[in-house]
């Protein structure tokens, strides 16, 4: 007797691609619990006006700002930014000597040699009441003479009026 020939190949694959879903799906639950909380928490998530969102981006920058000016430490590429002097080891000996009775911008906009630096100094101690810095005048005078020395570039050397060859603009024949 000849046993019939049963294709059955067309039920196991029905039979493995139902265990794949049901397979997929209880991964795709396991995943998702955890996850619950984050992901419904991202649709329920407000949505600004354009205008809303450049006014809480300038809050952030304004309150960035305040921060940085508050941190009386911080130094960002070699300047102190609280006074804008240069950063140095001898800086906080010049905060507490020149910034205590003036602005930093005062020593920051002037620019002088050594000998210059030390006659503002003896100008001050003379006129301003300024007492005596003791052993800590050499410092700041290095300290003044090597950050805020003059420097040779900036405004053009004056004109020499006697080199300048002159002429007389007659506006009358331009024949307008």
């Amino acid at each position: 007797m000849n046993r019939p020939d049963y294709n059955t190949s067309y039920l196991w694959r029905a039979f493995l691609t139902l265990i794949s879903a049901l397979l997929f799906f209880v991964i795709l639950t396991l995943v998702y619990l955890p996850m619950r909380d984050t992901i419904q928490s991202y649709f329920d998530k407000p949505t600004y006006s354009k205008e809303q969102l450049e006014k809480m981006a300038e809050t952030r920058q304004r309150q960035a700002r305040a921060d940085r000016k508050e941190d009386w430490n911080l130094i960002e590429k070699g300047m102190h930014v609280k006074t804008g002097l240069k950063a140095d080891e001898n800086l906080q000996l010049i905060i507490q000597s020149c910034t205590s009775c003036h602005s930093a911008k005062l020593i920051t906009q002037n620019r002088a040699s050594r000998m210059g630096w030390k006659n503002m100094i003896d100008w001050m101690q003379a006129t301003q009441g300024l007492t005596d810095l003791g052993d800590r005048e050499p410092l700041i005078l290095d300290y003044l003479a090597e950050h805020y020395a003059p420097e040779e570039e900036g405004r053009r050397a004056n004109l020499d009026v006697e080199e300048i060859e002159w002429y007389i603009l007659n506006l009358e024949e331009s024949g307008d």
